[in-house]
């Protein structure tokens, strides 16, 4: 699927145009709306590998700075839950409970990156994780794993893929001579 299609252009451009509507462009300017919150979590992902490894390195305790961190997101993801005033807690016991596993993901990721950015410098930690995101999200993605949609993996997307192992290794390994 292309990139217009993903951020809601599919449909509005379809037959000349003819479905310029208020109802689409509202369609269209909330998909651009997600990949602006997407692109600055992008963003946030190696400004929080910079920050987590600093305060490692400071309190030279890379898994208590893990710690205080997780307790930090908590107290924000907590006041969000307040403030949105939506509480769905009594559906947690019907959950999947593999579901919960996304929680040791997250401190697996910030306990590594604490860790691992320091000694293997913050771009190469980060390049790995990219790597990684796109691998995984290939495969849960071509599968419809955990419920997603299912976007079958082509050729396009592996050469995609591809191309990232091979900015990766540009990037970081071919300089390093």
């Amino acid at each position: 699927m292309l990139l217009g299609q993903h951020l809601g252009f599919s449909g509005c451009f379809a037959a000349n145009m003819s479905c310029i509507e208020d109802e689409c462009i509202e369609r269209v300017i909330e998909m651009w709306g997600y990949a602006l919150v997407m692109f600055f979590a992008g963003v946030g992902v190696p400004t929080m590998a910079a920050l987590s490894s600093m305060l490692g390195r400071f309190l030279n305790a890379p898994f208590a700075a893990a710690l205080i961190l997780f307790l930090v997101a908590l107290c924000t993801a907590a006041m969000v839950v307040f403030l949105q005033g939506d509480m769905p807690f009594q559906k947690l016991s019907v959950a999947p409970k593999y579901a919960f596993l996304a929680g040791c993901l997250m401190a697996f990721y910030v306990l590594s990156i604490t860790f691992v950015a320091p000694r293997f410098g913050l771009g190469n930690a980060v390049f790995f994780v990219l790597l990684g995101q796109l691998v995984s999200a290939a495969i849960i993605d071509h599968f419809g794993l955990f419920g997603a949609k299912i976007t079958p993996l082509n050729m396009t997307r592996l050469a995609g893929i591809l191309v990232m192992a091979l900015g990766v290794w540009l990037t970081q390994f071919a300089t390093q001579k």
